[in-house]
């Protein structure tokens, strides 16, 4: 009988940003594959996404957390631990976008917040998963990062910087813990249709300049993300490590 390397029935999954968009998708499809799911997010929407996933008969807990702040993440972990007794894959999905503006015209208030949430936070929780993992055997971490982590788009220095810290954070990672079981990978979207970038979609000028490097010509949908992860943190790949999977419909191949 063939082994399904997608059945998470048993696994802890913890996730961040799971309220709506990616990381909701992302939840519900560990959901389905058996397995328990936490979610740390500051909006109270992730309630939704456990209530979604408990009418589906899973097991999922929330706890509302802010990923910039090192006491929020480390409740955040010991509320997985002490609730499941590990966790097994972690996707730090949580991530704000800034206002758009030229680089010497971005506010330094703005810059400072797209670094403590997309970057520090990225770092917070690869920590404290990392020590839990450790006691347990090990595990598996994806990090979303971003085109944005590859290439720069105008009018998004603070993102682009952030996301680029985050594939130097991921690659870092994963070369220390490379032989102690945990494996660190990160994905990196292009547009995805979420409540996030709906201001970007709304504008038809944007949109169209977006698309114009766009070889499939469309955005994604959150779900088409899910299916990255949830093989990232199987052991299907098993020696993925240290890798930025783009999922961006070729907008990075030309």
């Amino acid at each position: 009988m063939t082994r399904n390397l997608l059945d998470y029935s048993g696994k802890t999954v913890l996730i961040t940003g799971a309220a709506s968009g990616i990381g909701r998708a992302t939840a519900l499809a560990f959901a389905e594959q058996g397995a328990r799911i936490v979610i740390g997010d500051v909006g109270e929407g992730a309630r939704d996404t456990v209530e979604q996933i408990r009418a589906k008969g899973g097991e999922a807990i929330f706890q509302h957390a802010d990923v910039a702040d090192s006491a929020s993440v480390q409740s955040l972990v010991n509320a997985a631990v002490a609730t499941y007794g590990r966790i097994d894959a972690a996707f730090n999905n949580a991530g704000i976008l800034p206002p758009t503006a030229d680089f010497a015209d971005m506010k330094e208030e703005d810059f400072d917040r797209i670094i403590s949430v997309d970057l520090k936070g990225v770092f917070l929780c690869v920590k404290y998963e990392i020590q839990a993992m450790l006691k347990t055997g090990g595990g598996a971490i994806v990090n979303t990062a971003s085109v944005a982590g590859v290439i720069a788009d105008p009018g998004m220095a603070p993102y682009a910087a952030a996301k680029h810290g985050v594939v130097g954070l991921t690659k870092a990672a994963a070369l220390d813990y490379a032989k102690r079981g945990i494996r660190v990978n990160a994905i990196a979207p292009g547009l995805i249709r979420t409540p996030m970038t709906e201001r970007w979609l709304a504008d038809p000028q944007f949109t169209q300049a977006l698309m114009a490097n766009s070889p499939m010509g469309r955005a994604a949908e959150p779900e088409e993300m899910a299916g990255v992860v949830l093989f990232l943190c199987s052991p299907a790949a098993s020696f993925v490590n240290g890798a930025v999977w783009l999922a961006d419909g070729g907008m990075t191949a030309h």
